[in-house]
């Protein structure tokens, strides 16, 4: 279902279990909430055992009452599902409740997400505490959506796991021989008899074969994503119709995002960038580009859940955000396509692990702090800028990010084992598609190309049944392809294409790849231009890291290398199919290379932002839309003030002065009719 909103969201994760013999503090946080322009707060991420403190016996008495005094204030609740951490009571009680690791070694109590997904236990004491909080609380008019669990994550490898493994591997192959053929287990005399005797990779067991360790991620997707379903059927048998998100974080390493949106309403995740760890405006792409994701998952409006008000306390080093970041954050999400900016959290706890995180209350307990200073500039601006509610974010490139690929190419041993710089090669092309102000989508193999103009596949190694045949029709029919080193390389259970790769696309290319050079973290090649080469590019980069030697098959070079024996082969080629083109970048080039190569791409294949000034190195141009007008929205990630070039058009300002320089860490909205 949709969730569909009026305004734009402020507020954050808020504990008041915490604090329930403070009621002083608990209306002082009503006031300040108020001040400072939140509107909604999460209630009940780990309150377990505050909500259940003996099995069996429910305490919703104090939930209901601060939901209720919030409602009275215009402050809406996200209710959450309290799996996240259980109580002790029912480890204690039931310790298959309990994560077993890759050694077989069963966990004791502690910490948070140490629970078997899997148990029938667990899943009865969840589906209990749900069913109850849809019936008794969710029912109130404060409750806007449902908050399911707190950032999914880890994996167990009991007993009862194995067997659910199995079970969903005789589904997928039917027969184990069908199994031995994909997972190519005559190597090294690995081959199975029976399902029953396959288990999860362990490191004192099986790691080398690479497509167990990848089918055992896709299993940890596949339970995560039923227990996410188990625990909604719950709230649905308890009653409840109120849409849900789940809380997803960064890159996360350990699920496969795109099937876990399939269960969930609406998308939200957690980000917690270090600003000032390098320039700031890379870092702004690399959470852009984060944002540009978590839109892409299902293609709808999203939300920042939490973000740092401040320092968090679990980075290698706690760094304060300097004055103006935490605004310029905060808009960046919605600029991208959020319909809130949210915080970890609320108030500041007093103790235990989290004591010294930032929070928009710190210990102080004061209204005239620079954090709830500059929180409360947040919420002011968003209610000037409330009409982006309901707005979408339309772009017309794509990139290829997939969980699969990324998983067995950095599990493939070679042809560099250590730091394939794949998340790097993400971020060049994104940040040389968004330096000229074009809205970027992040999808998956599984998505609909139909709509982009260009797409773009940086290392995409696996190429999954059908994929080639999807860009194939994607150039024959007209679209631009850029096509990286190191892609269309294996299947789906990653097994090497026999016949040449880039698998299914040499003849749109134009090129077979014949070899690659790994090279070691001190090496350098370059790329030298053609004299004279279609795009007019002029100048040397450098490359690093891979450099995949090609052999011509109808593909015109651009670019050559410039040193090692491969001197003179091409690196950057061109070739048209059909009404489309297809470009092919051999290697690891600089960030500058990108910024120079896509901006003539995009020319080339007629994608423009509609700006046709310059746009500064450090301004972050992004479109929001509706069917009348479009909002450009600006953000300067620089250390001075730039000019703002706009679009041709009949322009309003929504937010700013078109006239005036953009100010450091500053915003400006921008309405055009269309």
């Amino acid at each position: 279902m949709d969730f569909r909103t009026d305004r734009l969201f402020h507020g954050g994760d808020y504990n008041p279990e915490q604090w329930l013999k403070r009621p002083d503090i608990l209306e002082k946080d009503i006031d300040m909430l108020e001040e400072s322009g939140c509107n909604v707060v999460s209630l009940g991420i780990f309150s377990w055992s505050t909500l259940e403190p003996e099995e069996g016996v429910f305490h919703f008495g104090w939930l209901q009452e601060i939901i209720d005094k919030l409602y009275k204030r215009g402050i809406s609740t996200i209710l959450a599902t309290p799996s996240g951490a259980r109580p002790k009571w029912m480890a204690d009680k039931y310790p298959e409740v309990l994560r077993v690791d890759e050694t077989r070694h069963r966990a004791l109590f502690g910490f948070r997400h140490n629970h078997c997904y899997t148990s029938p236990v667990y899943r009865e004491k969840v589906h209990i505490i749900n069913k109850k909080l849809a019936q008794e609380v969710a029912t109130h008019p404060g409750v806007i959506l449902w908050h399911i669990s707190n950032e999914y994550g880890g994996e167990c490898h009991c007993p009862l796991c194995q067997e659910a493994f199995r079970n969903w591997l005789k589904e997928k192959y039917q027969t184990i021989e069908n199994l031995n053929d994909q997972w190519c287990t005559t190597f090294w005399s690995h081959t199975y008899n029976s399902f029953d005797q396959i288990e999860s990779p362990s490191k004192i067991g099986e790691t080398q074969l690479h497509a167990l360790n990848l089918d055992w991620k896709r299993f940890v997707t596949h339970q995560t994503a039923d227990f996410i379903h188990h625990e909604i059927a719950a709230l649905r048998e308890g009653g409840s119709t109120l849409p849900t998100t789940a809380n997803l974080m960064h890159y996360f390493g350990g699920l496969d995002y795109f099937k876990i949106a399939k269960e969930i309403d609406v998308v939200s995740w957690d980000t917690y960038p270090t600003w000032h760890k390098e320039a700031v405006i890379d870092t702004a792409y690399d959470n852009g580009m984060c944002h540009d994701l978590m839109r892409s998952l299902k293609g709808k409006p999203f939300f920042q859940m939490e973000s740092c008000p401040t320092s968090t306390n679990w980075q290698s080093v706690s760094k304060l955000k300097k004055p103006g970041v935490l605004f310029a954050q905060s808009m960046q999400a919605i600029a991208h396509g959020g319909e809130g900016a949210l915080y970890f959290q609320i108030r500041q706890s007093r103790g235990a692990s989290e004591k010294f995180h930032g929070a928009v209350i710190d210990h102080y307990g004061g209204n005239d702090t620079r954090v709830f200073k500059e929180v409360s500039r947040v919420g002011a601006t968003l209610k000037e800028i409330r009409e982006l509610a309901g707005t979408t974010v339309n772009s017309p490139v794509a990139m290829i990010y997939d969980w699969d690929s990324q998983w067995a190419m950095e599990d493939s041993q070679g042809p560099r084992n250590k730091g394939l710089h794949y998340l790097e090669a993400m971020l060049k092309f994104y940040r040389g598609f968004r330096k000229q102000g074009v809205n970027v989508d992040v999808i998956d193999m599984t998505c609909d190309l139909d709509k982009y103009k260009v797409l773009a596949l940086p290392m995409v190694y696996m190429f999954k049944e059908g994929f080639a045949g999807k860009v194939r029709a994607f150039v024959e029919n007209g679209g631009t392809l850029i096509t990286s080193y190191w892609s269309g390389i294996a299947d789906d259970t990653d097994r090497c294409y026999l016949e040449g790769t880039p698998h299914g696309l040499m003849d749109v290319l134009g090129i077979r790849s014949t070899e690659i050079d790994g090279l070691y973290d001190w090496e350098e090649n370059s790329f030298v231009p053609v004299a004279g080469n279609e795009l007019g590019l002029d100048k040397t980069y450098t490359c690093k890291y891979l450099c995949d030697l090609v052999e011509l098959r109808g593909a015109h070079t651009l670019m050559t290398y410039g040193s090692d024996f491969y001197e003179g082969y091409s690196c950057l080629t061109v070739n048209e199919y059909g009404r489309g083109k297809a470009w092919y970048v051999a290697a690891d080039a600089d960030k500058e290379f990108y910024g120079d190569f896509l901006e003539k791409v995009l020319k080339d294949s007629g994608v423009s932002c509609g700006i046709k000034e310059e746009i500064p190195d450090a301004l972050e141009i992004t479109v929001r839309e509706n069917e009348n007008e479009k909002y450009y929205i600006y953000q300067n990630f620089g250390t001075e003030a730039v000019n703002i070039p706009v679009p041709e058009g009949q322009i309003s300002w929504v937010y700013g002065n078109g006239s005036d320089k953009l100010e450091v860490y500053g915003l400006a909205v921008a309405r055009v009719i269309v």
